[in-house]
């Protein structure tokens, strides 16, 4: 039973992200990096996000030291058929990922959102700071035509 209890802990994991891409933006080091999150509650969903990654010397030179800028880009796409587990639906949505972005204050994140009127799941990347929110944000959608529910599996 305990085995049990532990692997459906596992599986309540967030999404983890492969970086698939990074691109060098100038001569001290700084890059883009691109990381592709499948999300773990809908089958045929894949998300990239984009974001900037200090370099060391940038690090040295400006200070501020454990820090990366909050920026970050995000598209969804479908990437197989679509199947929706138990997802949330409320309009607070759900948390797909997390990744810090300083040694404590600050988390890149991505929620799920479920737009039941319009059948379209709508992820949103956004940075989450202790002592103030971010306003830098970006948004993806993913239409569900033709996708199995949850509710239509029973």
């Amino acid at each position: 039973m305990r085995y049990l209890a532990f692997a459906a802990a596992l599986l309540a994991l967030p999404a983890t992200a492969e970086e698939v891409g990074e691109v060098g933006v100038d001569w001290v080091g700084n890059d883009i990096i691109i990381e592709a999150i499948a999300d773990p509650e809908v089958a045929g969903v894949t998300c990239h996000i984009a974001y900037f990654e200090r370099s060391l010397i940038d690090r040295l030179s400006q200070g501020n030291w454990f820090e990366d800028p909050s920026n970050a880009s995000i598209a969804c796409r479908q990437t197989g058929p679509i199947e929706l587990g138990a997802i949330d639906r409320s309009p607070g949505g759900e948390q797909v990922f997390r990744e810090s972005r300083s040694i404590i204050l600050k988390t890149l994140r991505i929620k799920r959102i479920f737009d039941e009127a319009n059948q379209t799941l709508i992820y949103l990347v956004h940075a989450q700071e202790l002592t103030e929110g971010s306003a830098k944000m970006s948004i993806s959608t993913v239409p569900l035509y033709g996708a199995t529910l949850a509710s239509e599996q029973e």
